[in-house]
């Protein structure tokens, strides 16, 4: 049962990041930003903002099924960082974690500013 809930999440995943790449992909280059005729700010229908939300809801489907990848393989990671770094191993993954966060925040700074 396990198996097959770690083959759905895994495709949820897979699905789920293509799709938040190719709107990406529209919104980027096909879709126009900025201020132009309002005709051309559609693409099969749907306005450009309509696809930024439809790409932040994606996103946050996202981060949701990584949660549950992370605590369906919480065992072979927490396996896999001890016979890296031995008995540190939740320091390890304190200092991982800790190195994201940094990054994200350093990244909204930049942003930001």
């Amino acid at each position: 049962m396990k198996k097959n809930l770690k083959y759905l999440i895994d495709s949820l995943l897979f699905v789920d990041i293509t799709s938040i790449a190719v709107i990406g992909l529209l919104l980027a280059f096909v879709i126009p930003a900025g201020r132009q005729a309002g005709e051309n700010k559609f693409f099969l229908g749907l306005h450009r903002h309509d696809w930024g939300d439809i790409h932040l809801y994606l996103a946050l489907l996202f981060l949701a099924l990584l949660g549950l990848h992370l605590w369906l393989n919480w065992t072979w990671i927490a396996q896999t960082t001890r016979s890296y770094v031995g008995e540190y191993w939740k320091n390890a993954l304190l200092a991982l974690c800790g190195a994201w966060l940094a990054v994200v925040f350093a990244a909204w700074l930049i942003v930001r500013f």
